[in-house]
């Protein structure tokens, strides 16, 4: 029932990308600009695209040896990410962008946001735990954060981005209402206790 398999950089080379061939498995892998596609590294092949736009190669390539359609785009950062898949270009830019919120996701369960990275434990029914406390404080987070964003958007800086996540936003409200035991409190209890349904873009 999936569709294949989404990675960052840290998860290429030939031997890897081979293995995921041999097991049937579709890619869409983000490869380093310095990577060499068909005898051309990757930012001599897209280096002129514009912020925003989306290219790919006219013809398969050889990609770690493999072949593979290479897609390109530019971040709102200026960053180039070009991406080796099995899949069209479509549906490799939707898959993509569906991997940028699970490393948002992971990047406030860790050193960003609830340092789950720091525990010391390693029992695997304690981590079970830890990891299902995490992910509950983690949603009510979002949760209260998607409730205020409705009300009182984030600001959005000069550069295009919101000045902080709807988890760290909702965290903030919901820690100082426990703290200080606002008046709002009562209405952030009803809330977190009602069926929520995440947005794509938290």
């Amino acid at each position: 029932r999936w569709k294949g398999l989404v990675a960052d950089r840290e998860f290429i080379g030939g031997e890897w990308f081979r293995f995921l061939r041999r097991k049937g498995i579709k890619r869409a892998i983000r490869i380093r600009k310095n990577a060499v596609v068909d005898e051309l590294r990757v930012d001599a092949w897209f280096g002129d695209l514009k912020v925003g736009e989306v290219r790919c190669l006219a013809e398969r390539a050889n990609v770690y040896g493999e072949v593979m359609q290479v897609v390109a785009t530019r971040s709102p950062a200026g960053d180039l990410v070009a991406i080796a898949t099995d899949f069209s270009v479509w549906d490799t830019c939707v898959l993509y962008r569906a991997r940028w919120s699970v490393e948002c996701t992971f990047a406030s369960l860790k050193v960003r946001g609830f340092d789950v990275e720091r525990t010391g434990i390693t029992r695997p029914d304690r981590l079970d735990r830890l990891f299902g406390l995490v992910v509950l404080a983690w949603i009510s987070c979002l949760r209260v954060g998607v409730w205020l964003q409705a009300q009182v958007p984030v600001k959005v800086k000069a550069h295009g981005r919101a000045a902080m996540s709807l988890v760290r936003y909702g965290a903030e409200r919901l820690c100082h209402a426990l703290r200080w035991n606002l008046p709002e409190l009562p209405a952030l209890i009803r809330l977190l206790s009602t069926p929520f349904h995440a947005p794509g873009t938290a």
